[in-house]
């Protein structure tokens, strides 16, 4: 049985070090959105910081406009990059959890 427990706090330190490998990673992974018409584009990693900002020269003329463009884009940007973030550290975690008898059916 102790055998077993260190095999698992092991197991448990090796996930732990992919998911931090995994973060660093999503440093890198890119996420682009766009506003509707393309008048502003928004460029963020997967660890939901803002790269690039690209604003059409017709959105400098209205500050209201462009403070509302640049929410909504921000906002939806930020969404994908959650998602890609969480996804890509649940799998890694997933991947990496000791098989404990019953604990199966709470992780589904």
């Amino acid at each position: 049985m102790f055998g077993d427990m260190m095999g698992m706090m092991g197991k448990l330190k090796e996930t732990q070090k992919k998911v931090e490998e995994t973060k660093k990673r999503l440093d890198t992974v890119l996420v682009d959105e766009h506003s509707t018409d393309a008048l502003l584009s928004i460029t963020i990693t997967a660890n939901r910081e803002i790269k690039k900002i690209v604003i059409a020269d017709e959105l400098l003329n209205d500050k209201e406009q462009l403070e509302d463009y640049l929410i909504l884009t921000i906002n939806k940007a930020i969404a994908k990059a959650t998602q890609v973030n969480e996804t890509e550290i649940a799998a890694v975690a997933k991947e990496g959890m000791p098989d404990i008898p019953g604990l199966g059916n709470f992780m589904e």
